[in-house]
């Protein structure tokens, strides 16, 4: 069958989002980043203690704080206010911050830090604002290292800033002819989504995000900027790798180890509605045991009648990949009701698991003028509700026919199964803090509109007899219950440790942090 034009799906098909973009990108920062040496101020920024005085804060500490940014402190009654508090899912447009302060660097970060310990206003990080709960925003002081995007290659290894967005990185590095695994939605921080794991496209070829990380720069909630590396705060570079934003601190930087590119193939692969359960049966056999080099994605949508898409990329030619796909093929049967297969750019690539290969590099962006945002930017925000599962074993029969069941449900709605495995899969799941690297696939849930909610959680409960107690904390869920074990597993007691160490005063703090 011919090739035909890549289909127009819903991005979130191949997404690497990450769940909460809190935390600035971590690694070290060499000579030259700009951070600036300033005088702590009163409680110290270099103290190892508790939260400091709560006090309510008057007008005079937001100007003092204002006055010691080298970025820019935006508040209520600013013209920018509105939005620099939005994040990207609109859903949270009614969180109103009392700050949001754009951070020029490390210096930047530690004074707002100082500022919430002194007035005890609660404070959360930002990087692309892509949290599924809104925990990058509330209603205290929003720290925002957006500006902080800088992107360099040299010598086999990426130095990212925190604010970088993954459109912007995946851009800069293939000039270098270089990349790093990360994930596809264009807008997500690179920050949140290190820092969570990083589940991506090329993940089976080259692992996690967090697994090409080699060090971290962190501002702790004492104020002291750390570059963290397996010789240096060992164990806060482990729990950055898979522990979650927003726990331990505000990361600035991250240092990668970067990979070679070279074309890639892009596929996509539909049936008809009836193939379903086949299909699916066929694929969980066939995707997770595949060549590292191919990654592949079934996807179950209902928008706004029920359709059936099996995509991905390998890591290689299109003659090697068709190969690949023909077992695939021919062990489901049927007839193919659509199939593109093309090889192209690295970059190119990204864009269409991205949901953006027909835009400019800046218009896949949110439009606007403040940091992280175009003014060519057309790339639209998102309202909806999601969770997720990991598959450590493959469905039955029964799990395969309530997969179905709940995708078939009216609404608008996906279920999003990612293949894992592979190098992802060679890590000891005590490694890094990251702890599925058993699982099979990951599965997300995924809706808009009126009754997602009710469709996410009547979907998750169906599937959890089947899937058992395991979710990806970037793609976190404030319903979830038990949701230490099914993020961190076993590793929940050590990360618990780290953040005693690190955060002994709990200054950063959700409802779901460590």
């Amino acid at each position: 069958m011919a090739t035909t034009g890549q289909p127009r799906l819903d991005r979130r098909s191949f997404l690497g989002v990450s769940a909460l973009s809190v935390l600035g990108a971590a690694g070290c920062a060499p000579e030259g980043t700009g951070v600036r040496t300033r005088t702590p101020p009163p409680g110290g920024a270099t103290s190892r203690s508790p939260i400091a005085a709560r006090t309510k804060p008057v007008p005079r500490d937001w100007s003092a704080l204002r006055e010691g940014l080298a970025g820019r402190l935006v508040r209520p009654g600013d013209a920018a206010y509105d939005a620099a508090r939005r994040l990207y899912n609109p859903r949270f447009d009614g969180i109103r911050p009392a700050g949001v302060a754009y951070c020029a660097d490390a210096s930047d970060v530690a004074e707002c830090l100082a500022f919430a310990r002194k007035t005890g206003v609660p404070v959360a990080a930002r990087s692309g604002g892509h949290s599924y709960a809104g925990w990058s925003s509330g209603t205290g002081l929003i720290v925002d290292v957006a500006r902080m995007n800088r992107v360099r290659a040299t010598s086999g290894r990426a130095v990212v800033g925190a604010g970088a967005q993954l459109i912007d990185v995946y851009d800069r590095l293939a000039a270098q002819g270089v990349s790093i695994p990360a994930g596809s939605c264009p807008t997500v921080g690179i920050a949140g989504l290190t820092l969570g794991g990083g589940i991506g496209v090329v993940g089976r070829k080259y692992g996690l995000t967090c697994d090409v990380l080699e060090s971290v720069q962190i501002v702790t909630a004492d104020g002291r900027v750390r570059t963290c590396d397996a010789d240096h705060d060992a164990d806060l570079y482990w729990a950055s790798r898979g522990g979650g934003g927003g726990n331990f601190g505000v990361a600035v930087s991250f240092t990668f180890r970067t990979h070679p590119i070279e074309d890639v193939t892009v596929f996509f692969l539909n049936w008809p509605w009836s193939m379903a359960r086949k299909a699916l049966a066929v694929w969980q056999q066939w995707a997770p045991t595949a060549p590292d080099a191919l990654w592949a994605n079934f996807h179950l949508g209902h928008d706004p009648s029920p359709a059936l898409t099996v995509g991905g990329l390998y890591v290689g030619p299109r003659a090697a990949c068709e190969r690949l796909l023909d077992p695939l093929i021919d062990r489901v049967g049927g007839r193919l009701t659509g199939r593109s297969i093309t090889q192209t750019s690295y970059l190119r690539a990204m864009k269409i698991m991205g949901g953006c290969s027909s835009r400019t590099l800046s218009q896949c962006h949110v439009q606007g003028t403040l940091p992280g945002r175009t003014r060519e930017g057309t790339f639209p925000r998102d309202d909806f509700r999601a969770s997720s599962h990991l598959a450590y074993r493959p469905l039955s029969a029964a799990g395969i026919a309530a997969l179905v069941e709940q995708a078939a449900r009216p609404g608008r709605h996906s279920i999003l199964v990612d293949a894992l495995g592979g190098r992802i899969g060679r890590v000891r799941p005590d490694a890094t803090a990251y702890p599925h690297r058993q699982a099979l696939f990951s599965v997300q849930y995924y809706a808009h509109l009126s009754g997602a909610a009710a469709w996410v959680r009547t979907a998750r409960a169906a599937m959890n007899p089947h899937f058992g107690d395991h979710a990806y904390v970037n793609y976190i869920d404030p319903t979830l219950k038990n949701w230490r074990r099914q993020y961190y597993g076993a590793n929940a007691t050590r990360l618990a440790k780290v953040k005693a160490a690190y955060d002994p005063g709990r200054l950063f703090r959700f409802p779901q942090a460590v």
